[in-house]
């Protein structure tokens, strides 16, 4: 069952979306602030985390740990304490989050046979101990994004809506859990300083806002104050992909959501992202699906 409701308080507003699934809770959060603040937030819920900050910089303190994590838009980790307290300031005066919150003994029946990685931290639930996965916060990807919006925009309703939101809760699970453990191993040889990763976001969220007329490196690199070197080597760092290969999964990603969810015809579609024709188009999303956009229709 879906749930919105606008959320005011004294300097802005949050609008959240809520989905209930097997006790497991998720939820869409878009604040729009008019000041920058720190925002206290405390919950008794007895369950595992899991954020992914979609859009917005802030400071994210976590209170039974006592650590804080600067985080820019386009991250994710999970973490577990029973209460959870923590403070968010907000560095930015719009913040974009989106959460999956999974009942502990949920949890745990999830992660019997985890990796490694994952069954420390499930140690460390079941002791009640405080513990967030990794220090070393994820990358948001295209793969994840795509998974965040399927939950949102998704038709089913019923059992198949509860079975659609399971399925989708534990993917994003497992998502993270990889991306966290990868970035956690990687080392950091392009993007030395808070502020080439700042660029590095930015140049995803111009490419996320340009699909259908994508800028050129040259344009991308003079916009965000990168030469181009440092800015396919530290984008393929940041998000294990390069420019080019991200900007086409998430064209064709938006294409498959398209041909799902709307009416508009294969044709509208290639034309809508910028592919040259039609055939282009489908020959790009047989390589990357392993089937035609004709296929995906509903009424053929």
């Amino acid at each position: 069952m879906e749930d919105k409701q606008v959320i005011t308080y004294p300097n802005g507003n949050m609008t959240m979306t809520r989905w209930m699934c097997d006790d497991i809770l998720i939820g869409h959060g878009l604040s729009s602030f008019r000041e920058l603040f720190s925002h206290p937030a405390h919950s008794d819920n007895d369950v595992v985390r899991l954020h992914f900050g979609l859009r917005g910089d802030y400071l994210f303190t976590y209170q039974q740990l006592g650590k804080t994590y600067d985080l820019i838009g386009g991250h994710h980790n999970f973490m577990y304490s029973h209460p959870f307290d923590m403070v968010v300031e907000n560095k930015t005066l719009e913040l974009e989050i989106f959460g999956v919150q999974f009942p502990r003994e949920k949890f745990l029946s999830f992660t019997q046979h985890a990796s490694d990685q994952l069954k420390r931290f499930a140690e460390k639930v079941v002791a009640g101990q405080p513990v967030i996965f990794t220090d070393t916060w994820g990358a948001l990807d295209s793969q994840m994004e795509q998974v965040i919006a399927q939950i949102r925009y998704s038709k089913y309703a019923g059992d198949f809506q509860r079975l659609f939101l399971l399925s989708k809760s534990l993917e994003l699970l497992v998502l993270s859990a990889e991306s966290c453990t990868a970035a956690e191993q990687r080392q950091s040889i392009y993007l030395k300083s808070k502020q080439d990763t700042e660029k590095i976001i930015a140049v995803r969220d111009l490419l996320n806002a340009r699909l259908d007329s994508p800028p050129s490196l040259t344009e991308i690199a003079r916009t965000v104050g990168l030469n181009e070197y440092k800015l396919k080597r530290g984008f393929k760092e940041k998000f294990n992909n390069t420019v080019f290969g991200y900007l086409t999964d998430q064209r064709l990603h938006l294409a498959h959501q398209f041909l799902r969810d709307t009416g508009k015809t294969a044709a509208e579609i290639a034309a809508e992202l910028g592919y040259a024709t039609p055939q282009h188009f489908n020959n790009a999303f047989k390589k990357k699906f392993g089937f035609t956009p004709f296929s995906v229709r509903n009424n053929p």
